[in-house]
């Protein structure tokens, strides 16, 4: 099986943003179409974003013509979701207020097309980063099979024989979370996080910025920098289980969802989806690697692009465990 998880993903953060899962309706399904053709025009170089007096070339190669016709694809699901539930006065109230409940309930102090791109932020920042680090998480486990020993070890000890993995079992789990924090640490899904913009001239460490210049900081760089970690391209979970490093914003050397005020809103979310997929997958499944290929084989290149996907898909064996 390919190892990539979008349908998660996507379920994920369509159950709480919108209280239903998007690959259950039509409309859902043209959404996450949408979706995708955004995520790969946002990863393009566009030469008029940088040199402003070149923006006209956006026209000749039909990434303006693109871009417009994704956003107006987008807007029309959207638009078409929040009409029918003012229609229906929320749907799926049984399982609980969502997110859209939440925006439509504080609608008179916010703009139709604000309200549209809040909902269209949860998704770009919630799916296809999540399901590019679970990718880069099993690749890492599947290239070093003492760490996926280990992780299986301490997950299947926890549950023994339970049906299903709840919050307390998941707050035992010490090494699973280390497990993600180093694939983060090194396959930062996001490599150049969002990009800021300086709103007056300062100076960093010398460099003078000037007022209205885009700034992107290079997590990826951050992660295997030789000053703040030693052996930054072994992969080695080991590294944070009696470090107070994390990835909340607070700790510099690790800043795979960005830090400050706008630092991602959604790291709680992430960090407890990822827990709670990685923990089902080396429970419940033993994995080795497809096609006979060898871990010390296996191609780690990384594809251009917003978030950084594998070039070549992960494909791995998965056995149920007796």
């Amino acid at each position: 099986m390919i190892i990539k998880d979008e349908g998660f993903s996507n379920d994920v953060i369509g159950r709480s943003a919108f209280g239903r899962k998007l690959s259950d309706s039509e409309n859902g399904k043209k959404f996450l179409d949408g979706m995708a053709d955004l995520v790969e025009l946002l990863g393009l170089i566009n030469i008029g974003d940088f040199i402003p007096w070149l923006g006209w070339t956006g026209r000749l190669n039909g990434i303006d013509k693109r871009l417009d016709d994704t956003a107006e694809r987008i807007d029309q699901v959207i638009e078409s979701v929040i009409q029918e539930w003012l229609h229906e006065k929320g749907f799926n109230k049984e399982s609980g207020q969502h997110f859209l409940d939440i925006l439509l309930d504080i609608s008179n102090s916010i703009d139709r097309d604000s309200l549209k791109a809040i909902i269209l932020d949860v998704f770009v920042g919630g799916t296809d980063t999540i399901s590019t680090a679970m990718e880069w998480t099993m690749t890492e486990l599947l290239r070093n099979p003492k760490v996926m020993k280990k992780l299986q070890h301490e997950v299947r000890g926890i549950l023994k024989h339970k049906q299903e993995i709840t919050n307390d079992d998941l707050q035992k789990m010490h090494y699973l979370k280390v497990v993600i924090k180093e694939a983060m640490r090194l396959h930062p899904p996001l490599p150049l996080l969002v990009p800021r913009l300086a709103s007056k001239d300062v100076q960093v460490k010398g460099f003078d910025i000037s007022a209205g210049t885009i700034v992107m900081i290079n997590a990826w760089a951050i992660g295997r920098d030789l000053v703040s970690w030693d052996e930054p391209e072994t992969f080695m979970p080991e590294r944070f289980l009696n470090s107070s490093i994390d990835f909340k914003g607070l700790d510099f050397e690790l800043i795979p969802f960005g830090g400050g005020r706008r630092g991602c809103p959604g790291i709680t979310l992430a960090s407890a989806g990822m827990e709670l997929l990685l923990a089902n997958l080396v429970w419940k499944f033993d994995w080795k690697l497809a096609n006979g290929v060898e871990p010390k084989d296996l191609d780690m290149s990384e594809s251009p692009g917003m978030t950084v996907h594998r070039v070549v898909p992960l494909v791995a064996l998965a056995s149920p465990t007796t």
